[in-house]
């Protein structure tokens, strides 16, 4: 029997950065955070290396910080977002740092920052050189377990969107040690991380295979530029799954990418590997795909200040034996964030009535086609912020649930190690209208073995988006189609009328 409960605040639905942020900035309401592992477990914020990007010195500034994250976007970021979320840097690193979150400093006090790929001035706030991701998650569940407004489920999982007649979303059916819940709340906040786990070459945790982004869709919810996918050039390549990252904060100090004769992949130029992170990938894909593999040199460039530097990655070297102060470490493009996702306003605020989404599962605008480095910390912590505040001053509706819930069927581990390779394979770093079309075959052949699982239609969404883009454009790169069309367009999904869930596509212009 399905238990029903009533919270009179926001549910929250992801135990990352960006849901983290939402509920203590929900405050005075009460917040429930529902995570499928415990907390800093299974979410790509704790995975994170490079830091939180704002601009901190005299010589930057927020204006400065938008035009890079302008011009990385390949014309799809949205400006409005792009200001508000710049805008909001340096006063969310503050916040972060009055939570206790503990940035690396200057010798004068001031933040500590590197440069890395794209960006115009040094302005990435480090951690410990490289682990800003975890020490800045474990700052917000310290403040999480001391906020009386908020309450955890740890391994609790959403199943489905609870809905009423009008569409508006009024709760959400959880799975919690065995038992289903119906969780009625006044507003429902998605902050399911990305569907990096669909790739069978990925950085992120596995677990994340777009569940949030399919039942969203499901419920009727726009969702905008699912193809966008950023590949990582530089995950650590020596057989593990996920695949380890090696900061861009690397390149950022000088070290170079070259092959198996010491080649440089990018050129001689000093800058050369700080390009944008779509040209670098596809540079290391076309050497990795030719037989001279991928390296990446740090030997001059930090040398034997490697283990003080960046000891995250020193560590996962040596793990694999091999020791990067005097060995090029072998690296390969990997899945690394999804860039499209639900769509949603800077508050969080998506086409559904009740329904908020933050962080990587949203598309908010700021990423546009390939994401700026270290965005991606700030968009987490900035707009989770405003999600919390604007999810709270919704009350409940007092309306009826209506439509059949169930528990989702998982999709059967050797059917998903067969999407995730294919994913790979034909939805990757190059695309062209054969391999998508055979990622599509493959996809029916599975959904006819597993109907109605999330990870599948998810990689629908993406693959059917991927193929109608005839364009090559940031981190969507189509080697039958290589020249990018004179007017940018968003791809905007939207459900029919019915309930078949094949979407209907529709190009906009950004605003």
């Amino acid at each position: 029997m399905t238990q029903t409960l009533r919270h009179d605040g926001v549910l929250i639905i992801g135990g990352g950065m960006a849901g983290l942020s939402a509920a203590l900035e929900a405050a005075p309401r009460r917040a429930l955070v529902i995570t499928p592992a415990p907390l800093l477990e299974a979410c790509s914020s704790a995975w994170a290396q490079g830091g939180v990007a704002a601009a901190l010195r005299g010589e930057d500034s927020a204006e400065l910080h938008a035009a890079d994250t302008l011009a990385a976007g390949a014309g799809l970021v949205v400006p409005e977002a792009a200001h508000a979320l710049t805008s909001d840097g340096r006063g969310t690193i503050e916040w972060l740092a009055g939570l206790g979150a503990p940035f690396d400093r200057t010798a004068g006090g001031d933040f500590a920052v590197g440069l890395e790929a794209a960006h115009s001035r040094a302005r990435v706030a480090r951690v410990g050189g490289d682990g800003a991701g975890r020490a800045i998650l474990s700052t917000l569940v310290v403040a999480l377990r001391g906020a009386r407004h908020v309450t955890t489920w740890d391994s609790a999982r959403l199943c489905d969107l609870i809905q009423n007649a009008e569409g508006r979303v009024i709760g959400a059916l959880i799975e919690r040690e065995g038992r289903l819940v119906r969780v009625l709340a006044p507003a429902v906040v998605l902050a399911t991380g990305g569907y990096g786990g669909l790739y069978a070459r990925t950085t992120t945790p596995t677990s994340l295979i777009g569940e949030g982004l399919a039942l969203a869709w499901r419920a009727g919810a726009e969702i905008r530029d699912p193809e966008f996918v950023q590949f990582h050039p530089t995950a650590i390549n020596v057989g593990l799954d996920p695949m380890p990252l090696a900061t861009e904060a690397l390149r950022g100090e000088g070290a170079r990418l070259i092959d198996a004769t010491g080649a440089l992949l990018l050129g001689g130029e000093p800058d050369a590997d700080l390009q944008a992170r779509d040209i670098v990938a596809r540079a290391v894909h076309a050497a990795v795909a030719s037989g001279q593999g991928a390296f990446l040199d740090a030997r001059s460039a930090v040398g034997e200040a490697f283990p003080a530097h960046f000891p995250a990655v020193f560590a996962t070297c040596m793990r694999a034996g091999l020791d990067p102060r005097f060995q090029p470490i072998p690296v390969a493009a990997a899945a690394h964030y999804s860039m499209g996702g639900i769509a949603a306003e800077t508050d969080g605020a998506t086409t559904l009535p009740g329904l908020f989404a933050v962080g990587e599962c949203a598309s908010t605008g700021v990423h546009g086609a390939n994401r700026l480095a270290s965005n991606s910390l700030l968009e987490a912590a900035s707009f989770g912020r405003r999600t919390g505040r604007a999810a709270a001053t919704l009350e409940t509706s007092g309306s009826r649930a209506v439509g059949a819930l169930a528990s989702p069927s998982d999709l059967p581990t050797p059917a998903l190690q067969r999407l995730r390779a294919t994913m790979s394979s034909q939805v990757g770093v190059v695309r062209d209208a054969t391999g998508l079309e055979r990622a599509l075959e493959e996809i029916a052949t599975l959904e006819s073995q597993a109907p109605g699982t999330l990870p599948l239609l998810a990689a629908r969404l993406i693959a059917e988006s991927a193929l109608a883009r005839r364009e090559s454009r940031g981190g969507h790169f189509r080697s039958d189609y290589p020249d990018t069309l004179p007017q940018a367009r968003h791809t905007v999904l939207r459900r029919p009328g019915s309930t078949d869930p094949t979407p209907t596509r529709k190009e906009e212009i950004p605003a």
